[in-house]
């Protein structure tokens, strides 16, 4: 994978549709194979995302939350889901525009949502790479832990941020 230097402006937020599933399923494989290297170990990041989720599943699974896009020109660079709860199920972004606002932007999308449906708290199972920036926007760890995938633990935070 080249890097593509993104730049720094920021991107476009807006509503997910069945027609971004097949780009957002490409960015969930691409983002913990890419993304979380170093943080997880091979065998993780395979037990993980084996590989990319069907492109059928992955939009009906997405458009039962809020799920809002990051889009810049063209190309989705980045994602994150609501559900109605109050728990933030998905938040990626393309490991070629990490640190360039793109969490932030769907971050501050996905909170104005939150608000607006009256949520008081959110909650988050945060990776090791995730964890530090939900920490950055005032969450808290609740505990640490050590989910079950394809008989590989991995380990994520168990976060919350009252709104």
């Amino acid at each position: 994978m080249q890097p593509r230097f993104p730049t720094t402006r920021s991107p476009t937020i807006r509503p997910f549709t069945p027609a971004d599933a097949a780009a957002t399923s490409a960015l969930f494989y691409d983002s913990i194979h890419g993304g979380a290297q170093g943080a997880y170990t091979p065998e993780q990041l395979t037990a993980w995302a084996p590989e990319p989720p069907s492109v059928d599943d992955w939009a009906a699974r997405l458009s039962a939350m809020t799920t809002l896009i990051a889009v810049q020109g063209a190309e989705v660079v980045g994602f994150m889901s609501l559900e109605g709860g109050g728990h933030i199920d998905r938040a990626f972004v393309h490991p070629d525009h990490l640190r360039t606002g793109v969490a932030s932007a769907l971050y501050q999308g996905i909170l104005v949502r939150a608000r607006k449906a009256g949520m008081a708290e959110l909650t988050a199972d945060a990776s090791i790479v995730a964890k530090p920036f939900f920490e950055k926007q005032g969450w808290q760890v609740v505990a640490t832990q050590h989910p079950m995938r394809n008989g590989v633990a991995l380990t994520n935070y168990r976060m919350r941020c009252a709104l």
